[in-house]
């Protein structure tokens, strides 16, 4: 006994040099959970901040086979790295996740993921530190899916293009159209263990369209825009507001129970924020309720990102204005819900944007060599690369508490 209250009663820092040499997350957690007075001497690795989800290591390849399909190979190690503290690339943790090898992640809202089976066509709700797992209808029922034969091996989906009423229905293997048919899914609300109390809306498909989901639907439901090319998507104030790639607003009203109910917002395009081939669009609710829309430019030849341009909508303004500065605040853009934070919380300076990649065009095909992640800072239009010498086929993506937003 004099023994294990030896060692319960061991030195803080000796403690503390023992947990230094431990790289897990999950380690560090059963260190901890020893004794409690182990707990008491260690730091919690808080999950109150900002992590970028990384992928350890990849092996991607397309094959052609013999009917001229195509088949994407994608392996994720079972270890991620989170890298934190303003992307200090020297203070990196891991974290176990369960069942990544071919997976595909496809949003993220808090500590919870959405992570898409690329094989499979399955889709879920994962959380990357209790390890929670919600499933979500899978990729065979968005509504431009009418038809999945398993059967039909090499052209297993049967899609139809809702825009276009004079174009004929196409076939598509499911290996194909796993991995580029789900841009982005966001959530209204981080559920509490199994507590399946959220809605997820998902932008799809060639036309990149909307699609809803309510607990216990079996189906991902049409938002009916469908000659839309969307860019965004947020829940903002129990509403769903998404932009298209012209700048166009559109509201949706959540508390209906049949679904949400919206359209084409009155509120018109700033009258710079034309379409481009070589831009993004994304919305951040901000906490004094207005709406910010982030223009994302990019270059030409490396699509590497060079600038933004930032108009606001201020609640109950009837024209978005152009701002030059985001104050005291950062926004976090990517496959992530985007969303404004204060930099307090995750010691860092305000008035920058933290970005990474969700161009799927580039990613389908050559993502290693285009991958665009960093911080842009507004005071002088400056940027700071992040891991950019590493090569990632699966992109990385922001994870954050929830009580920072």
């Amino acid at each position: 006994m004099g023994d294990i209250d030896g060692w319960a009663n061991i030195h803080h820092d000796i403690l503390k040099e023992i947990a230094k040499h431990l790289y897990s997350y999950d380690d560090f957690i059963q260190l901890r959970l020893v004794c409690k007075q182990w707990s008491l001497k260690l730091p919690e690795i808080s999950s109150k901040i900002l992590w970028l989800l990384v992928p350890e290591s990849f092996s991607n390849y397309f094959s052609e086979d013999d009917e001229g399909g195509y088949h994407l190979m994608q392996r994720i190690a079972d270890e991620v790295r989170l890298d934190i503290q303003s992307l200090d690339e020297a203070k990196i943790h891991h974290l176990k996740l369960p069942e990544m090898q071919n997976k595909l992640i496809r949003g993220s809202f808090g500590e919870w993921l959405i992570v898409l089976d690329i094989y499979q066509g399955s889709m879920c709700m994962l959380n990357a530190f209790t390890k929670v797992r919600l499933d979500l209808p899978p990729i065979s029922t968005f509504p431009d899916i009418i038809d999945y034969n398993p059967n039909n091996y090499g052209l297993e989906y049967t899609v139809r293009d809702l825009g276009d009423d004079d174009m004929d229905d196409y076939h598509e293997p499911s290996s194909y159209i796993n991995c580029i048919h789900v841009w982005k899914v966001i959530i209204n609300s981080c559920p509490i263990n199994d507590n399946e109390d959220f809605m997820a809306v998902a932008i799809h498909g060639l036309r990149r369209t909307l699609a809803f989901y309510k607990p216990n639907d079996k189906r991902w439901l049409d938002l009916s825009t469908r000659k839309q090319a969307f860019d965004d998507v947020i829940f903002f104030g129990e509403k769903i507001y998404a932009v298209e790639e012209g700048g166009q607003l559109y509201e949706f009203d959540t508390k209906t129970k049949s679904g949400p109910v919206g359209g084409i917002h009155e509120v018109k395009p700033p009258s710079d924020a034309a379409v481009g081939l070589y831009q993004l669009k994304y919305l951040v609710g901000c906490a004094n309720g207005s709406l910010l829309m982030l223009v994302r430019h990019f270059t030409i030849r490396e699509s590497r990102t060079y600038k933004f341009d930032i108009y606001e909508l201020k609640k109950n303004a009837k024209e978005w204005s152009r701002l030059d500065s985001l104050k005291n605040y950062i926004v976090m853009i990517g496959f992530n819900s985007s969303v404004q934070i204060l930099p307090a919380s995750i010691q860092t300076k305000g008035n920058q944007i933290y970005f990474t990649d969700n161009l799927l065009n580039l990613q389908s095909w050559d993502y290693a060599e285009h991958q665009d992640i960093g911080i842009f800072d507004l005071d002088d239009g400056s940027y700071q690369r992040v891991l950019s010498d590493v090569k990632f086929m699966c992109p990385p993506v922001w994870c954050y508490s929830s009580s920072l937003l």
